[in-house]
């Protein structure tokens, strides 16, 4: 059983007293059980700060980028030792908004993951298609381009820690959200991919989260379909409320 993993996106929202105050609402009233992992992922100023509030509570911390240099002259990044430096066990890759403000590409997320692998990050790494994309009814070649560019040269044995976020853009910060069946649909898409290249042992151990305007209100139906292992949140990961009562649909679908 894959078990659930719940990850919040602040994106670049609350400061580090802001984000601090947040980090206390939900170490306080999210309990730890087996099956669901709950993983903040706050801007880069709020991580030091967050790592000492989250430190033994089962709440997992990550962040929302990194580059793919250990150092050097990259004036504005971040490498993936500096974050395991500061406590954090996860980050974000490839997010829609990385690669249509900044210029990700399939490469530099690749490469991205790999290091993030080699420095022991997990990473969880976003894909998913623009609205023209799914009018043209080209979804699935999109997906898996980008699925398949991400995991290049990455072993079945790293393939096996990565996390990847199911994201469509259409649903992304616009209230509305692929239907749980359309969700589905995508994520046993992804799902036979990975098996295609990794073998299903694999492919079936591999965590596929679903973003994209999940709710209280429809994330335990989207939570309860077979292929969907968690979710990539954002909005809602900013208020305590919404994200604990994610986590709790989480809970719930595990049980149905």
């Amino acid at each position: 059983m894959r078990g659930k993993i719940i990850a919040g996106n602040w994106k670049m929202n609350k400061d580090v007293f802001g984000g601090a105050m947040l980090v206390r609402e939900l170490v306080d009233s999210l309990a730890t059980e087996p099956g669901v992992q709950a993983v903040l992922c706050p801007p880069f100023p709020v991580l030091a700060a967050a790592a000492q509030l989250l430190e033994n509570t089962g709440i997992f911390l990550g962040a929302q980028n990194m580059h793919f240099e250990n150092d050097g002259a990259y004036t504005g990044e971040v490498s993936g030792s500096m974050l395991v430096a500061v406590g954090c066990t996860h980050v974000i890759l490839g997010h829609s908004e990385r690669r249509q403000y900044f210029g990700e590409t399939e490469t530099t997320v690749n490469r991205r993951v790999r290091k993030a692998l080699e420095v022991g990050l997990t990473p969880i790494i976003c894909i998913g298609e623009t609205l023209d994309e799914r009018d043209r009814g080209i979804t699935e070649s999109i997906v898996e381009r980008q699925l398949l560019g991400a995991f290049s040269e990455v072993s079945p044995d790293d393939a096996a820690r990565c996390i990847v976020a199911y994201e469509p853009v259409w649903a992304i910060g616009t209230g509305r959200n692929a239907t749980p069946g359309q969700a589905q649909d995508v994520h046993a898409f992804l799902r036979s991919v990975l098996s295609r290249v990794y073998g299903h042992e694999t492919a079936a151990g591999i965590i596929l989260q679903y973003g994209g305007s999940m709710k209280p209100d429809n994330a335990f139906e989207l939570l309860s379909q077979p292929d969907v292992d968690g979710g990539l949140i954002g909005g809602a990961s900013l208020t305590a409320s919404s994200f604990i009562a994610i986590v709790d649909a989480a809970r719930r679908s595990l049980i149905r």
